[in-house]
């Protein structure tokens, strides 16, 4: 018998129907986990790695455009290879974010790639294996610089995934926290707004706390930076709390499963941490970018590595989801009084 009255319909003794939907619930979710990262990792391959390609001084006219030709013409096309005008051009291209290399063609065999490591070395490895078969295909020889590198502290440019990723854990954790001791439904709007109040206090202390142990505690980004990480974690923080409010306002504890869903088992794998999109397989990376974790990587490698480039566009879909989820929380709220907030 329920607490009512009413007789819980179980399947077996003691398991009641809900609870089997949810057992089957987890069991999917955990089988998605395993399809999701094992999927995006398994087979890392170089897919469309923009490369700028400059021709030395005093070639003819046309030469990078025929290295970007023969480039184009690889096998599985693994790199999109542009003509730049001059060095300089190419190397703030690289700066931009606009290409993850720069292929500097020398008039005596000698050819230099630059990258930039403050992306992840995975790229500039990819970048380096391809064009150095080119190269000995070609008896030609390439040497590798790291024209924007990541942090002493801070191998392979791992850190910003690693930090997103943490700030992303506590956002759907929290609120999952305040739904289960709470209520999923707030019984009325003036709840509802009360709990993104309590959301937006956390987020802020979150954003702080996570700027603060990669920078002056660990060292590893640069601890001048701790402002403007500290709000760019909280509009994550609180991006991902919202949204993870709202679900759980309009699906109750089914919203917990859906937050894992979209922010860790699609998330995390297409965020660009271990793999930047080049080498991932097309849907995880279609998808990174538009996720929370693949924004938030986004975002604080731009903003510690790169003069703030590409953070912009990561604060424009970190914000889409924290207006997604205050609006679904505030219509939701009150909506039914299932459970008293």
């Amino acid at each position: 018998m329920s607490q009512h009255g009413a007789p819980r319909r179980e399947l077996f003794p003691g398991v009641t129907r809900r609870a089997a939907v949810l057992v089957v619930g987890v069991l999917l979710l955990q089988l998605g986990f395993v399809l999701s990262y094992v999927g995006a990792f398994h087979d890392p391959t170089p897919r469309g790695v923009p490369l700028a390609v400059v021709a030395p001084a005093g070639a003819p006219a046309g030469t990078a455009d025929q290295v970007v030709a023969q480039l184009e013409a690889l096998d599985g096309h693994p790199v999109a290879a542009r003509a730049a005008g001059d060095e300089d051009a190419a190397r703030q291209a690289l700066g931009d974010r606009e290409v993850d290399g720069v292929l500097l063609v020398g008039a005596d065999a000698q050819d230099t790639l630059l990258v930039a490591g403050a992306e992840g070395g995975a790229v500039a490895t990819a970048l380096e294996q391809v064009l150095g078969q080119v190269d000995a295909a070609q008896q030609r020889t390439l040497t590798t610089t790291d024209a924007i590198p990541a942090g002493d502290g801070d191998a392979r440019g791992l850190t910003a995934f690693y930090l997103a990723v943490g700030w992303v854990v506590g956002g759907y954790l929290v609120a999952s926290i305040i739904g289960v001791s709470a209520g999923s439904r707030p019984a009325t709007r003036g709840r509802a707004a009360t709990r993104l109040v309590a959301l937006a206090v956390y987020s802020l202390v979150s954003g702080l706390g996570g700027a603060l142990v990669v920078g002056p505690l660990l060292g590893a980004l640069d601890g001048g930076h701790t402002a403007v990480l500290t709000v760019f974690g909280a509009l994550l923080v609180f991006a991902v709390g919202a949204v993870t409010t709202a679900l759980q306002v309009w699906t109750g504890l089914v919203g917990i499963g859906l937050a894992i869903l979209l922010f860790v088992v699609l998330g995390n794998p297409s965020a660009g941490g271990a793999y930047p999109a080049p080498l991932l397989p097309p849907f995880w990376a279609a998808i990174g970018r538009w996720l929370p974790p693949g924004a938030g990587t986004d975002g604080v490698r731009g903003l510690v590595y790169f003069g703030g480039a590409g953070a912009g566009a990561a604060c424009a879909v970190l914000a889409a989801y924290a207006v997604v989820g205050v609006l679904g929380t505030l219509l939701g709220g009150g909506r039914r009084s299932a459970v008293a907030a």
